[in-house]
């Protein structure tokens, strides 16, 4: 195994609000393993998941407002691609103040295409994701910019994906450690580039982007608001599927309750050449939700991304041994673990938020 460089502590490591596992029986982990995967484009799709878990659709919609209220599961919603419509997006790494890292964060998590922020285990010790539009005045760079000048930050390193291995937040919930340490399926890198879309694609999203209501026909209000009947509406979002502008629909979980309580990002400097190779290699393993090439810096030489979630700091270690034990050529690797959720949110397109940040702050 390589030697793993030892990040430096990044200040006093807090405690998630409402950050408690919550007991959960084998029918509600079948459940969520259902509905993380794919939640149908069906008129009724708690019915068809009903269907899959062996259940009725009543029980079914139970289960999930009850999951719902115990803060289990975040949102029912689809899931759009940021880059697919045209948005500007990266993953940034920040060094801010380590005694007051919450005031930076608020400052951070003010921009509306800010959805994941995160306090973690190393001089680079705020790491969130932003998103910009596209016809935005300040445009990614001027917004860093400007984020570095309110935060006081010492540094900031940009960090855009230059290839996208995988990018699929589901947590296994009837699994093991052996099974999230375990290769799947082989992963095709992922498109990063902008699709074709219309006005209806962007009515569409308006309609159905946020928390999609826990009834038996969740998309007939989006299609009312649309004037358009459920059917057509869901033809319409299997069309942008095909396309590359919708991901999935699926069910979001709060990682710590549902007992996954540790997520390492797992950072890999390997041999340039066998980028292409070892990517689609790490993202096979069942345990890894994304995995990245990203570029490096004099003081960040790690080319490759990877996230494990496990329900221990042991359980992602496992996975991230095991993607090592697989590559074999890991010439160093590093794990930043979390200690401080920021922000975690689903981005809404097509508002007047962004316009509005801007305004205000530019």
């Amino acid at each position: 195994m390589a030697s793993a460089v030892t990040p430096p502590a990044a200040g006093k490591a807090r405690t998630r609000k409402d950050g408690t596992a919550v007991p959960l029986d084998e029918a509600d982990k079948r459940l969520l393993d259902l509905m993380q995967g794919r939640f149908p484009l069906d008129p009724r799709p708690y019915a068809a998941v009903a269907r899959e878990a062996g259940v009725t659709e009543a029980e079914v919609l139970a289960r999930v407002r009850r999951l719902l209220d115990e803060r289990i599961i975040r949102q029912v919603t689809p899931i759009y691609d940021t880059r697919a419509f045209g948005y500007g997006s990266m993953l940034v790494a920040a060094k801010v103040d380590p005694e007051h890292p919450w005031r930076a964060a608020k400052i951070v998590n003010s921009h509306p295409g800010v959805s994941h922020n995160y306090l973690r285990n190393h001089d680079f010790n705020m790491w969130f994701t932003i998103a910009v539009e596209e016809n935005s005045r300040l445009g990614l760079d001027g917004t860093l910019d400007l984020l570095q000048q309110l935060t006081d930050a010492e540094s900031i390193r940009q960090l855009p994906t230059l290839k996208l291995f995988k990018i699929r937040m589901d947590l296994q919930m009837a699994g093991d450690t052996q099974s999230l340490a375990s290769r799947v399926e082989a992963v095709e890198p992922a498109p990063t580039e902008k699709a074709l879309f219309d006005e209806r694609d962007i009515a569409v999203v308006q309609a159905t982007q946020g928390d999609l209501p826990v009834v038996p026909e969740p998309y007939a209000p989006a299609a009312a608001r649309l004037g358009m009947p459920v059917e057509e509406l869901l033809d319409h979002m299997g069309t942008m599927r095909d396309r590359g502008l919708l991901r999935r629909v699926a069910a979001i979980l709060f990682h710590r309750r549902a007992g996954f309580s540790a997520n390492g990002m797992g950072v890999w400097q390997v041999p340039e050449e066998r980028i292409a190779e070892i990517g689609p290699r790490m993202a096979a393993f069942r345990g890894i939700s994304h995995c990245y090439q990203r570029p490096t810096y004099p003081d960040w030489p790690y080319q490759i991304f990877t996230m494990a979630h496990g329900r221990s700091k042991e359980e992602c270690d496992a996975i991230l041994d095991a993607v090592e034990a697989e590559v074999g050529c890991v010439q160093a690797r590093s794990t930043l673990y979390s200690s401080t959720e920021f922000k975690k949110i689903r981005l809404l397109y097509f508002t007047d938020d962004f316009r509005r940040w801007e305004q205000q702050h530019a």
